[in-house]
């Protein structure tokens, strides 16, 4: 018997005007790290960008042995340049 496939988009934005995405048919059952690995995308990306602690699919921070679903955007995320705190405690000064 066939392999059940699933459509997956795996993305990265290196800031608001560069956005690298892949979309890619992984085997039913695969976690995040696995469909990350199968994009090829750590290929176009900066050597530290693939962090396994900020992970997300569309926007909700998961664990990189989380299984992905049919549909899923798993997005790696970058590093905070500034705590969103002190931030705030910029602006209001």
């Amino acid at each position: 018997m066939a392999e059940s496939l699933i459509d997956v988009e795996v993305v990265y934005a290196a800031d608001e005007s560069t956005v690298v995405s892949r979309r890619v048919q992984i085997p039913d059952g695969c976690t995040v790290v696995a469909a990350i690995a199968a994009s090829g995308i750590g290929a176009s990306l900066p050597a530290d960008a693939i962090d396994p602690s900020r992970l997300s699919i569309f926007g909700r921070r998961v664990s990189a042995d989380q299984l992905v679903r049919d549909g899923d955007r798993i997005e790696i995320c970058r590093p905070l340049v500034l705590d969103p705190m002190e931030a705030r405690r910029r602006r209001s000064r």
